[in-house]
């Protein structure tokens, strides 16, 4: 059965430094992305695309959604494989090929470090991150490809 589910974000410009976009060098990349009932986000272009280094930028936000979907499809997979995780990071990485003023993702690399109640093999938790690929929404979203290198981490 097929489902919608439906999200909103509101994203304003807050950069008009009083001239618009009257020249490049002109407007801030500033923004700020909001949802209902939800702290707002501050957010800019990358550094090198003339924005706040303090701010969280597209590429970084899309790094985000990836690894937050494939922990929570992770997590949802090791439950029904009889798997205790009792902690989870990661360190996600990407890679973007600019192309004269366009560009795309090339491929992201997850390494998550899961510690689990038991010893798992190597198998079983290859498996459960393919799974968890399978099932992540914003994985399947996108036209590169979502590589994993994951560690296991049994706990004391």
């Amino acid at each position: 059965m097929n489902r919608e589910h439906h999200y909103t974000v509101d994203v304003a410009w807050l950069g008009n430094r009083g001239s618009g976009t009257s020249g490049y060098r002109d407007y801030g990349r500033q923004s700020v992305v909001t949802a209902a009932g939800k702290h707002p986000l501050e957010a800019s272009a990358d550094r090198t695309f003339h924005g706040d280094a303090d701010r969280w930028n597209p590429e970084e936000l899309l790094l985000a959604a990836l690894s937050e979907c494939h922990m929570l499809s992770f997590l949802h997979v090791a439950v029904q494989h009889g798997v205790v995780v009792t902690d989870y990071t990661d360190a996600a990485r990407g890679v973007m090929e600019q192309q004269g003023d366009g560009g795309r993702f090339t491929s992201v690399t997850l390494h998550p470090v899961v510690t689990v109640t038991e010893p798992v093999d190597d198998e079983l938790m290859a498996t459960l991150h393919h799974e968890a690929n399978a099932v992540c929404f914003i994985a399947s979203s996108v036209n590169f490809p979502v590589h994993h290198e994951p560690r296991v981490v049994v706990a004391a």
